[in-house]
């Protein structure tokens, strides 16, 4: 297909490299007030729009970050206290409302999805004219208008409409819905993004700008949603700014579209690892939402990548991606997480402090990870376009060193995860609790503290008593208090 190629001066391709997968290339995304952001490059995801971790200030001093990704869902909650969810109240004070309300530092760029990524999954999926979206309150369900609606309130740079999913999408290529039920999807992303846009259009020279729109496009082959594209390319592209890429594997597809090729795209597949990005990157992709950052930092994992690798680890060895920092090896060790990371975490502090705050489980240990792994991934990301723009690139070569000097997958983390917050999981038949609880009963499936059980008995256990290295003293019935007192009974240390 031969369609033109319109102008998009929000997004710029800076150069362009055959690969084997597809074309790689390195550009810029410009917006208004908004810091521009050099591509290949990450959005960190949000938790009720922040990230985990993460204060505003600290953003601004210690991370390099180009923007976030946030979802409508963590805002619209239903409560019987207010008429309306408290984010549309915001006084933003000649701020964008969702900038002003999740205190987004200003030159941090804002997309704003339906739903979190990855989603929970909702029990009574989507309908004709809606999707589930899953609050803090429960699931409800979101329509195009009432969408658009909020879009137009709250002001992101960049906004994807609708689109008819199935979550659980991280397992697209081996667990696809049926034929009639992919087509469906189909059907219903491009009448949502038809309705949007005739919204957007409506609307135009009423108010301030209308964010971007990225249109997405779907986990299903190509055949099922070529029709979709075929309209994506030749009658929404003038509205469209960029794509939200459900599905890497699209892309090479992707070529037969001349109208589509200068947008950006955006991934929302599910990326597990370092070695699922540098391959997407090699199909043509910008801009990514990394999952496997805020679960790492949750279970004490610490970064140790880098790209390219060092020399010395491609004599064969494999290395880890990461550090477990709850094991024992780093309780003493007085080194940073990674050598030669500039982070404020590793130029300031070392392993033994930061499993120190772990195994006390304050809440600075997990921000300490949080600063270094985000500092390690956006390197890695440097390193991507460093590699992309020498001439001749030394990208796929780059690759290769990579996927020999690392293991494929991160490593688990061995210790207590910081509580998970409720609203984000739906509790299935037979699933175990994610949280442990905060009280039980106690002697439950273990041995009784002899120390508790005889202040519960009345008595007072002090010494090696509540050590439990001797029983408590229990008087007979027959002994007097006279005698009770001689032996010491009840004595308090003073």
């Amino acid at each position: 297909m031969a369609d033109s190629a319109p102008e998009h001066p929000m997004f710029n391709v800076l150069r362009s490299v055959s690969t084997d997968g597809g074309v790689s290339r390195i550009g810029r995304i410009t917006l208004p007030k908004r810091r521009p952001v050099d591509t290949p490059n990450f959005l960190a995801l949000t938790s009720r729009g922040v990230i985990p971790h993460l204060t505003p200030d600290v953003i601004s001093q210690y991370t390099e970050l180009g923007g976030t990704y946030m979802a409508l869902e963590d805002f619209v909650e239903k409560s019987q206290k207010r008429i309306e969810p408290a984010v549309y109240n915001t006084k933003a004070d000649g701020r964008e409302i969702l900038h002003a309300y999740t205190a987004t530092p200003a030159p941090l760029v804002t997309v704003l999805g339906a739903r979190r990524h990855p989603a929970v999954v909702a029990p009574m999926g989507n309908g004709k004219d809606y999707v589930s979206i899953y609050t803090s309150t429960g699931f409800q369900k979101l329509k195009t208008k009432d969408y658009h609606r909020a879009v137009d309130r709250l002001q992101p740079d960049i906004s994807i409409p609708l689109a008819d999913l199935t979550f659980g999408y991280s397992h697209i290529r081996t667990r696809l819905p049926n034929a009639k039920r992919q087509l469906r999807m189909v059907e219903r992303t491009e009448d949502w993004l038809a309705e949007f846009i005739k919204l957007n259009t409506a609307e135009e020279g009423l108010g301030a700008a209308k964010p971007r729109v990225f249109a997405p496009l779907l986990p299903v082959d190509y055949p099922t949603q070529w029709e979709y594209l075929n309209r994506l390319a030749q009658d929404y592209v003038e509205e469209v700014s960029g794509l939200a890429v459900y599905d890497a594997d699209i892309l090479p597809n992707l070529r037969e579209y001349d109208s589509l090729s200068s947008l950006p795209r955006l991934s929302m597949d599910f990326i597990t690892s370092p070695h699922e990005i540098l391959r997407q990157v090699q199909l043509g992709l910008d801009v990514f939402t990394v999952q496997f950052i805020n679960s790492a930092s949750d279970a004490g994992i610490a970064f140790i990548f880098s790209f390219p690798p060092p020399s010395s680890e491609n004599s064969g060895e494999i290395s880890p991606l990461g550090i477990d920092m709850w094991s024992k090896e780093h309780r003493v060790a007085l080194k940073p997480l990674a050598e030669g990371c500039e982070c404020y975490t590793c130029s300031r502090h070392h392993r033994a402090y930061v499993q120190h705050l772990l195994n006390a489980k304050e809440m600075l240990g997990w921000t300490l990870l949080q600063i270094h792994n985000h500092h390690i991934l956006s390197e890695f990301f440097k390193g991507i376009r460093a590699a992309l723009a020498i001439e001749p690139s030394t990208f796929e070569r780059d690759c290769e060193a990579f996927s020999k000097a690392y293991e494929l997958e991160l490593p688990k983390g061995t210790g207590e995860r910081p509580r998970a917050r409720g609203y984000h999981f739906k509790a299935e038949g037979g699933q175990s609790r994610i949280n442990a609880p905060a009280w039980e009963k106690y002697g439950d499936g273990g041995t009784e503290d002899p120390a508790l059980a005889g202040e519960m008995a009345g008595l007072a256990v002090t010494g090696v008593s509540a050590e439990g290295k001797e029983t408590p003293l229990v008087p007979d019935a027959d002994v007097d208090a006279d005698e009770l007192d001689k032996k010491g009974f009840a004595e308090v240390d003073r």
